[in-house]
């Protein structure tokens, strides 16, 4: 029988993807940030370019909320769609004042809510650090909930062969994912990683996502915890009921992982602390 692994066999080397790099193209192998504590790879805190807050003062708002939620960095994402152009210098420019505003805690970097499509595929290929997560080699995907291209191992591959590591976003929320979440697996398997969103654990998006949520983290394919905060009211930058969720699911010992180790990897551009291969069990 003919399966993926069995097509891209040659992309393997010692039972792990030949691309999963342990070194970062656009790093140092140290981590350059020197960070302790909870950070949110995942948010949409820059006020008036996305579908994020608004107004300056409810991003303010909102960083203060995860600084007194315990977080002590935030990655802002704004989106790079069709509807929302991504301008890494405008980007840049505004995550600077928001820094200033808000002083020291919480630190922010810079990323971005990546739409998998074509022309994007295009730019990140020829500039990847504009899209990663503070320029590092990670980089948050988000696919679709209308249709997934046929030919996405593909687009994974192509990313790994420029030293970056997809890290896919909210499968739980995917429309298409909740109905086959082992192709989530099956994407780990490829040297993805996966992001969950911190609410969906906690029921915000209904217990169907959250099923998902937690099948996900049962199977050991949850590499990162993250708010993908909005506002200050209802998508909210809070991630500590959410690993509280996922100790009872997976240890408290894995859920601070996912919303520590893990994440400070990515900012660092390091190997992944906890990077499990993925069972297709129950």
């Amino acid at each position: 029988m003919l399966t993926l692994a069995s097509v891209y066999c040659n992309k393997f080397q010692n039972g792990r993807p030949a691309w999963s790099f342990p070194v970062n193209l656009f790093k140092s192998d140290s981590d350059p940030f020197g960070i302790a504590g909870v950070i949110d790879i995942h948010s949409h805190i820059l006020p008036e370019v996305d579908d994020g807050p608004k107004t300056w003062d409810v991003a303010v708002e909102m960083c203060r909320m995860a600084a007194a939620d315990g977080i002590s960095h935030m990655v802002a994402t704004p989106h790079s769609n069709d509807r929302y152009p991504f301008d890494h210098q405008y980007l840049t420019d505004c995550l600077a004042r928001l820094q200033r505003r808000v002083g020291d805690t919480p630190q922010l970097s810079l990323g971005c809510d990546f739409h998998l499509s074509y022309d994007n595929l295009q730019s990140v290929l020829a500039h990847p650090e504009r899209y990663t997560i503070a320029g590092s080699r990670y980089l948050l995907v988000e696919l679709s909930d209308f249709s997934i291209p046929a030919q996405i191992v593909d687009c994974f591959l192509k990313l790994g062969d420029r030293g970056v590591t997809a890290v896919i976003t909210h499968p739980e929320r995917n429309a298409i994912l909740r109905q086959a979440p082992q192709r989530v697996i099956e994407w780990v398997d490829y040297g993805c990683a996966v992001q969950i969103t911190a609410n969906a654990l906690t029921g915000f998006w209904g217990q169907r996502v959250a099923r998902v949520a937690t099948w996900l983290l049962e199977h050991e394919a949850v590499h990162a915890i993250a708010s993908d905060a909005h506002d200050a009211k209802h998508r909210t930058p809070i991630l500590s009921t959410a690993r509280d969720a996922a100790a009872e699911i997976c240890g408290m010992e894995i859920a601070n992982i996912l919303v520590e180790e893990n994440p400070r990897a990515m900012l660092g551009g390091l190997s992944l602390p906890y990077s499990p291969k993925p069972a297709l069990k129950g």
